[in-house]
């Protein structure tokens, strides 16, 4: 999956860049040893963190509606997908800095005309999916990382860098089959064992009956009524 979302990302700047063909797009970590091997002008889109993202994980289960005799109706069941940020550093390397400023320029208008990754740029497994891949672009990461510390980390120098996060939905493939649907109407039957089990209506009529009679003549001076 990340290596579809590598490809669709490096199809998005070949069309920014497509004046530009002698610019390479690569996807490799930008370290000291590497800047100092590069002798072509460079796109780096360097993948620097994978976290889910909480915010979007739901709960239950999602109904999957089918054909079933010409009627449409919930076929199967599934679990709804995670989503997970890939969070990528873009950088630009020539041999001066105005060219890289242009590069960074170029890719800054090229992600923000897009809320999400054009769905007849995406390749692999992701093609004919029909789930946008959501971008978002230069926001500021959590307190709990900072782009320097990437650099820190790296070993290099800090540089002029656009900070990338693409939203991807990750299906768990768990899917389980619905059961059939009911075709014949509810039956309802009483049987004699069910009514046995406690005293008939009119039993419980004369006991009351034969109760308050015999509170009658216990007690004195009462006339019982018939």
């Amino acid at each position: 999956m990340i290596q579809d979302v590598d490809e669709s990302l490096r199809a998005m700047i070949r069309q920014e860049l497509s004046d530009d063909s002698q610019i390479d797009v690569v996807f490799d970590a930008p370290t000291t040893d590497w800047a100092a091997r590069r002798n072509a002008p460079t796109v780096d889109v360097y993948l620097y963190d994978v976290r889910e993202d909480l915010r979007r994980r739901q709960v239950g289960i999602v109904d999957l509606a089918g054909q079933v005799s010409d009627v449409r109706r919930t076929v199967a069941r599934r679990q709804p997908p995670r989503f997970f940020k890939l969070s990528y550093l873009l950088t630009a390397w020539t041999q001066r800095p105005e060219d890289e400023h242009r590069l960074l320029s170029s890719m800054l208008h090229c992600f923000l005309r897009h809320d999400h990754v054009p769905l007849e740029l995406m390749t692999g497994s992701l093609q004919g999916s029909g789930v946008p891949l959501g971008l978002t672009l230069a926001i500021p990461p959590p307190e709990d990382r900072a782009l320097s510390d990437v650099w820190s980390a790296l070993g290099g120098e800090l540089k002029p860098s656009l900070d990338l996060v693409v939203i991807v939905p990750v299906d768990l493939d768990r899917t389980a089959a619905a059961a059939p649907p009911v075709t014949e109407p509810p039956q309802v039957s009483l049987s004699q064992g069910v009514a046995a089990a406690g005293p008939r209506t009119s039993d419980l009529s004369e006991r009351v009956r034969e109760a308050r009679l015999r509170r009658r003549r216990e007690s004195p001076g009462t006339v019982p009524r018939r």
